[in-house]
């Protein structure tokens, strides 16, 4: 876990809070790994903090940010450490939660804290003079142990208009015991622009304290509240992917970074990132494993299709017609939806980012913009599958298919015993470097057999297996189209003990899907390993 950040300075900040604020969404429950795997995501988008969780309320996070130390090495982004102000009539100095979030090791750190009077006594059970002292005293006990503090200040805007001089207080007692930004929550979320653009004026006006959004999208308006506390003068935005969050959700991140960049001309994002906005969303929806929005603005496959024929006409002329912005710029694509357009542009992009220029091979780029829409219409995915997507472009630039290992046959069977257990058996049968194997494994599951029948027969001809490990697994069921049934998308993520790698795989089961995913996996992990394609095919019979 890294402090060190590359943003041009810190004037303004984008700050997410999709790992716990977002986790809360009804439907989402991530693993630690799940977590880490997202923040990689989010600091590779630039974002300036990822606030990592709540250390201390809950074993998850607590892990969460204990493997960040050795497995998290951020670029861009400060991991935040979340927690609540001291208890009252207790001292900073003496309370568990601030402690743990010092032994959290994360060098900021969020405290909410109750800025509406009737929550103070009717939530916290205290005096509104004793929560004053309790922000206080949180603040000057973290910024005395090196930590830089944000202040939530819940319910705020509620607060503000059922008692506005105590809600500025609560602003003021942070702001002078040292926090850095006060950020005014709009807890329930249905404050509307025009009262957060007056409201955030105010508080600006009476404090001189910096400050910075948190709005809910109860009221649908969660975006444009945002927007329209910067244009008051905040110059922090809190926001998680894709919307998620509790109930209906929180400020979506990449519309507002969108719109902050390419509407207001504020630069928030790291040279060269805000094309990458569309892998980003998807990616981040393929590990909390819920299906990308198709219809969100900017970074859905919708948000730049075109129907009408009265769009498609005037398209021909100027896609700016009937376009905002131009799709590429956030790493999206413009499509006829009587026939498709081709994102050449985000295959280069991505092919560029992996180490493979293909700007000067147009036939090459248009083959595996081909390929990868054939494959997309069947079910696969690359936005979290960058291993399976290197795969395809090999494959296509050499023009065959370049593997390790040619299988001839593989078998998976389950046993139930008398006793109430199963067995799981698997046969595999392939080709490696001219020689026929047969190899067999057992597993606590079919895909955990396959697995291992896999390694038992490869490993003796490729030592360099015997370093990756399966870190992750996800399987999807997708809808039958026109009729068809149901096919199965599984993800696996790979590591060698140095990098983590996701491969994807599409089958009418989720045993052949796996298989898919599992022969991209090893394919890939040997590519790392410097290995190079030798002769694998099968003897042609006579």
């Amino acid at each position: 876990m890294t402090e060190a950040s590359s943003h041009p300075d810190d004037t303004f900040h984008v700050f997410d809070t999709t790992l716990r604020d977002g986790a809360q969404r009804e439907g989402i429950n991530l693993t630690v790994a799940d977590k880490l795997a997202v923040a990689r995501y989010l600091d590779e988008f630039g974002v300036g903090f990822i606030e990592g969780g709540w250390p201390g309320a809950n074993p998850r996070d607590t892990e969460f940010f204990a493997r960040a130390r050795d497995e998290l090495h951020l670029r861009h982004a400060q991991l935040v450490a979340f927690g609540a102000t001291r208890r009252a009539g207790g001292t900073a100095a003496e309370d568990p939660q601030l402690a743990a979030l010092v032994a959290s090791g994360a060098p900021v750190v969020t405290l909410v804290a109750k800025a509406h009077d009737r929550h103070v006594e009717l939530a916290l059970r205290t005096t509104p003079d004793e929560n004053l002292e309790m922000v206080r005293d949180s603040v000057r006990h973290l910024r005395a142990q090196g930590r830089r503090v944000f202040v939530d200040c819940e319910h705020f805007f509620d607060g503000h208009r059922g008692n506005r001089e105590y809600a500025l207080a609560v602003v003021r007692a942070a702001h002078e015991a040292g926090a850095d930004v006060v950020v005014l929550c709009d807890t329930n979320g249905g404050t509307l622009p025009s009262r957060v653009h007056e409201v955030v004026a105010d508080v600006l006006a009476e404090t001189g304290a910096r400050l910075g959004i948190h709005a809910q999208d109860d009221a649908g308006c969660a975006v444009a509240n945002t927007l329209a506390a910067v244009e008051a003068g905040a110059t922090h935005v809190q926001c998680t992917a894709n919307g998620y969050g509790e109930r209906v959700g929180n400020a979506n991140l990449f519309p507002v970074v969108a719109a902050l960049e390419l509407k207001m001309g504020r630069r928030v994002l790291p040279p060269g990132r805000l094309a990458e906005t569309t892998r980003i969303s998807h990616a981040v929806a393929e590990v909390v494993n819920l299906t990308p929005s198709t219809h969100q603005p900017y970074v859905g496959v919708s948000a730049f299709a075109h129907k009408a024929g009265l769009h498609a006409s005037a398209i021909k002329v100027d896609p700016d017609l009937y376009q905002h912005i131009d799709p590429g710029l956030v790493g999206n694509t413009m499509r006829m939806l009587v026939s498709d357009m081709a994102g050449r542009a985000s295959v280069e992009l991505k092919a560029k980012e992996l180490g493979h220029d293909l700007s000067a091979d147009r036939d090459l780029v248009g083959r595996i913009v081909a390929r990868i829409k054939e494959q997309e219409n069947a079910g696969y995915t690359y936005e979290a599958a960058d291993a399976s997507f290197e795969l395809l472009l090999r494959d296509e630039a050499a023009g065959r298919r370049e593997r390790f290992f040619t299988v001839e046959s593989w078998r998976a069977i389950v046993e139930q015993t008398p006793g109430g257990g199963a067995v799981n058996e698997a046969t595999v049968k392939l080709w490696a470097k001219g020689e026929r194997i047969v190899a067999t494994g057992e597993g606590n599951g079919p895909v955990d057999a396959l697995d291992r029948a896999l390694r038992t027969g490869l490993e003796r001809i490729y030592p360099q297996l015997a370093k990756l490990e399966l870190v992750d697994y996800k399987v999807r069921i997708l809808e039958g189209r026109h009729g068809t049934g149901s096919e199965t998308r599984v993800l696996v993520e790979t590591s060698d003990g140095s990098a983590e790698w996701s491969t994807v795989g599409v089958a009418a089961n989720v045993i052949a899907a796996s298989w898919q995913a599992l022969d991209d996996a090893y394919t890939y992990g040997l590519l790392r390993a410097g290995v190079q394609p030798g002769p694998q095919d099968r003897p042609a019979r006579g």
